[in-house]
């Protein structure tokens, strides 16, 4: 594996595309320190080690603080970053399936395609303004967000302009970051948006690791018994070992054998054997952050309507106050709400992006079937039954895997930024990009006959197994 990293850099077209990502992630953490204009560093520093994590928002702060990579925590000029342009990314490839022009455009080839990331470029600029006024608006009153209020202004000048001048920066900054991920993809090594979230996410490691010295060095987890090296090793090994089945999770498919016509191309043979992979985990890390997204609502607004009810509604404000403890973080009631809204929606994604039909009549056309099964209709719903055995697995898989954190933060009282990183969003993020671009070098290192990562075998990146 190490030779494989030292061959890396002695080809020169691969070597270049290194030098190229890792500048402009460069850019990008420049970016995630230059703190908007308006606002007081210290006052915010103060308030988020303050009151970060103490309630739903706090929580939901904190998850985005931590794709942000810190840059919330400056109030920076990527403090949004580039999760708009992933969010308008995933509206349109929902809308795309269900809105018949939008269908017809996708299959238009190359010109439809470029057609979509224009209105994917429009839409992430509506979500920047969007999310850009709340954050402004935050930032001068926290309350609006459920957060306590701050022992002093956040912001230096509060008003119209301080959210006008900032929803421009912060439009802009993400915008920018869009931009630097297309070149990444373009001239550099690995997809660039994912990549500019991975090291989001990496760069709180040194946070995440000072705040494991720090608990230890407190003694305020197991249950309250002091830290010691024998539950430092545990802590190692639970890591590696979710490490290991997140790769699993990742890589795993279920391969249907397809037996297709032989028939001569040109002076080569075509046709044969061949399989059809079947992603175990096909929705990736959406079903977490649709879940994640959802339950970070319930808890604000049934604490924020009894607030807005009329005195003489004082049983129904009660109900709603008590009904809300069901959704706080860490709950049975949130844990339970949590693992079923993964598993729906793991579900929703295959049923949205997979088409048993669409593929069969392609089979057909290509004259390829798969044996035992008859072309058609038969092959749609052998293909939708097994995607659903498969899905099924993959989901409950999954839900484990995003309770996991949860779990070890409730049970052990290992903080949140630590126990992030043992499950999740993150690690899924993290074990995602990583393997698709290690994949991508090791194409590179073989076309060019050198040895790959693996002695045996190859790496499967998400973008080959689609």
């Amino acid at each position: 594996m190490f030779s494989a990293f030292s061959n890396a850099f002695k080809v020169k077209e691969l070597r270049t595309k290194i030098f190229v990502m890792l500048g402009i992630v460069a850019l990008c953490r420049l970016a995630a320190n230059i703190p908007c204009p308006g606002v007081d560093p210290q006052a915010l520093k103060i308030y988020f080690d303050k009151y970060n994590q103490m309630s739903a928002s706090g929580m939901f702060m904190g998850m985005f603080d931590l794709f942000s990579g810190g840059a919330l925590q400056e109030f920076a000029v990527a403090t949004l970053g580039i999760m708009p342009y992933i969010s308008a990314s995933i509206i349109m490839q929902l809308l795309v399936p269900v809105i018949p022009s939008l269908e017809k455009m996708a299959r238009e080839g190359d010109v439809g395609k470029q057609k979509i990331t224009q209105y994917t470029r429009y839409l992430t600029v509506i979500i920047c303004i969007v999310q850009g006024a709340m954050a402004a608006s935050a930032m001068i009153n926290p309350q609006n967000l459920g957060l306590p209020a701050p022992d002093r202004p956040l912001v230096l000048h509060s008003g119209p302009s301080f959210i006008f001048m900032t929803v421009i920066m912060l439009t802009c900054g993400t915008m920018l970051m869009m931009w630097l991920g297309e070149q990444i993809t373009q001239y550099g090594i690995g997809n660039g948006a994912s990549i500019i979230i991975t090291v989001g996410i990496v760069a709180r490691m040194p946070q995440a690791f000072y705040s494991l010295y720090d608990m230890a060095a407190a003694g305020s987890t197991f249950s309250g018994q002091r830290f010691n090296p024998v539950q430092a090793l545990i802590l190692i090994f639970i890591f590696v070992a979710v490490t290991a089945a997140t790769i699993a999770l990742t890589q795993g498919q279920r391969r249907i054998p397809i037996q297709m016509a032989k028939r001569i191309v040109g002076n080569k043979m075509k046709g044969g054997s061949t399989y059809m992979p079947l992603r175990v985990n096909f929705s990736g890390v959406m079903p977490i952050i649709f879940a994640s997204a959802i339950l970070m609502f319930p808890p604000m607004l049934l604490q924020w309507i009894p607030n807005m009810l009329p005195e003489g509604a004082a049983p129904v404000a009660n109900f709603l106050r008590d009904l809300s403890r069901y959704f706080v973080y860490g709950s049975n009631g949130y844990l339970f709400t949590y693992g079923l809204l993964v598993v729906l929606f793991s579900y929703f994604w295959v049923a949205n992006q997979f088409n048993p039909v669409q593929i069969a009549e392609n089979l057909k056309k290509e004259g390829a079937y798969v044996p035992g099964i008859r072309p058609g209709k038969p092959t749609a719903e052998f293909l939708d039954s097994t995607m659903t055995r498969v899905t099924l697995a993959g989901a409950i898989f999954l839900t484990g895997l995003a309770l996991f954190p949860m779990l070890l933060y409730n049970g052990l009282s290992i903080n949140m930024m630590v126990a992030s990183f043992f499950g999740g969003t993150s690690l899924l993020i993290i074990v995602g990009v990583m393997l698709d671009t290690l994949s991508q070098m090791e194409s590179h290192l073989l076309m060019r006959n050198y040895d790959g990562f693996l002695k045996r075998g190859r790496l499967r990146g998400r973008a080959g197994r689609k």
